[in-house]
């Protein structure tokens, strides 16, 4: 059961990582960072279409990542 876990673990920490690099950058440099929280924060920029799906799918993977992580760790399936 542990090595299934591991394997999981390692399959969905590959998939999170590609998931991520196929993400479009939302701009660019540190003044892209505080304008562009506040853009999203207001609701200007709103996803569409593959970046949609792909945050959806990152979020996904994450907690996935997460629970799996906690379970191996602490719980040592």
């Amino acid at each position: 059961m542990h090595a299934l876990a591991i394997t999981l673990l390692i399959i969905d920490s590959i998939a999170l990582i590609i998931v991520v690099l196929l993400q479009s950058g939302k701009s660019a440099g540190l003044s892209g960072a505080i304008s562009g929280g506040a853009e999203q924060l207001f609701g200007k920029q709103k996803a569409r279409g593959m970046d949609l799906i792909l945050h959806r799918i990152t979020v996904v993977l994450a907690v996935l990542f997460f629970l799996l992580t906690v379970a191996v760790a602490f719980f040592e399936v």
